[in-house]
């Protein structure tokens, strides 16, 4: 009996030596997403100081409302709430909510997740998005922008943009294609996603692969800026040249944040 127990142990040994170097193998041809950042919005109140801060006021269509407190951006019961809304006072008509990582957190190819429930309104326009820590090459579209998710009014879709100076300024937005749209699931919380590789910018809506964006070859930074770090920005503007006019009947609006994590590989 004692000989049979060794011949298994034996056996059991040589099985595992043997499946060790392929899992090795594919681990390291393919690698493991490491969460390396996230926000789950679990403390009550103003975001996460260490993590985000308010998008302040300015003369953008999207960050023309914007207030930079909690009436329009506010963690409450495990989410983030992002609002568009009325004012009451006739020189500030509206308010709207943002939050942004810079200062905070930035970070260099990897895997971007963003799990969001949508509002809509005929002049909505809830976004999901990044721009560069630094403006290495210059200022917008010269250092690029990622725009993961926007959302327009009553859409059943939404866009996924790549902007530069390849494609803002010298009109390439065809070869290679610069935008795409998805359809998602509207009432519903969504998975909007982004991979963003040395070589490509790859973009998801619950899991699945709706847009790919290559780097071209001997473009340059005009074509391929997205070699730097960026920072994330979450917000609900309202109204804009592309978005058109604002129904006050249809407000308040507003996207509901569940969680975002960011990823990198890693071969272990």
């Amino acid at each position: 009996m004692k000989k049979i127990y060794l011949l298994l142990f034996i056996l059991l040994v040589i099985s595992c030596g043997k499946s060790s170097p392929e899992i090795s193998k594919e681990k390291e041809t393919s690698g493991i997403w490491d969460m390396i950042w996230s926000d789950e919005f679990s403390t009550d109140g103003k975001p996460d100081v260490s993590k985000w801060t308010f998008t302040s006021r300015g003369t953008s269509d999207w960050n023309r409302y914007c207030a930079a407190d909690t009436t329009t951006a506010v963690v409450r019961s495990g989410k983030l709430f992002l609002k568009g809304k009325l004012t009451g006072s006739g020189t500030e008509k509206y308010k709207t909510g943002g939050i942004q990582s810079k200062g905070n957190f930035s970070f260099k190819y990897g895997k971007i997740e963003v799990f969001a429930m949508l509002g809509q309104g005929k002049g909505s326009w809830p976004a999901i998005w990044m721009m560069p820590e630094k403006s290495v090459y210059g200022g917008w579209p010269k250092s690029g922008e990622i725009d993961i998710m926007e959302n327009l009014n009553f859409d059943a879709f939404f866009y996924q943009v790549v902007h530069s100076e390849y494609v803002d300024v010298l009109n390439q937005k065809e070869n290679p294609k610069n935008f795409s749209t998805a359809s998602y699931k509207k009432g519903e919380y969504n998975l909007f996603g982004m991979e963003w590789y040395p070589d490509r910018l790859d973009f998801f809506i619950n899991g699945s692969k709706t847009f790919s964006y290559p780097r071209v070859e001997g473009k340059g930074s005009a074509q391929w800026p997205f070699d730097q770090e960026f920072y994330i920005i979450l917000n609900q503007a309202l109204g804009g040249n592309w978005v058109g006019s604002i129904t006050d009947s249809d407000l308040p609006v507003q996207m509901i944040v569940d969680w975002v994590r960011v990823y990198q590989k890693s071969d272990k």
